[in-house]
């Protein structure tokens, strides 16, 4: 059974910076690709980043690209990161880690961050950006 757990969230001013981390256990990181979502208050979930570590791609959302870095580290454990710079108070949002099972390549390019093709999800954690 896969485990996904957050941390790394909290408060911070408006150009400030964030680490999150996803530690995830009960997955081998060759049979998964992975991706963080957000959601805030009366929105829908969004996915801002994903990584398919098998193929060394990554995909970031419009909104997020050039500030927000994903990195995934395979050992021991699995391990995900969310770098997050020069955060804007729009990226204020309870923020999860998700895996799905692995695809082919081209498959996952067409929809790397639909919330509908994961299956295993986090609790989240809150990051909130004050103006």
């Amino acid at each position: 059974q896969v485990q996904l757990l957050e941390s790394g969230g909290g408060s911070v001013p408006a150009g400030g910076s964030l680490n999150l981390s996803c530690t995830a256990s009960g997955i081998h990181y060759a049979d998964i690709s992975m991706a963080w979502f957000r959601q805030a208050p009366g929105k829908e979930r969004e996915g801002v980043a994903a990584i398919f570590a098998s193929y060394m791609d990554t995909y970031y959302a419009p909104a997020v690209e050039g500030r927000f870095t994903v990195i995934q580290h395979n050992g021991e454990r699995t391990l995900f990161y969310l770098q997050m710079i020069n955060l804007k108070p729009e990226d204020t949002a309870m923020y999860y880690c998700a895996t799905r099972r692995r695809t082919g390549l081209e498959r996952w390019r067409q929809r790397p961050a639909a919330a509908d093709e994961y299956n295993s999800w986090g609790q989240g954690t809150q990051v909130t950006v004050s103006s």
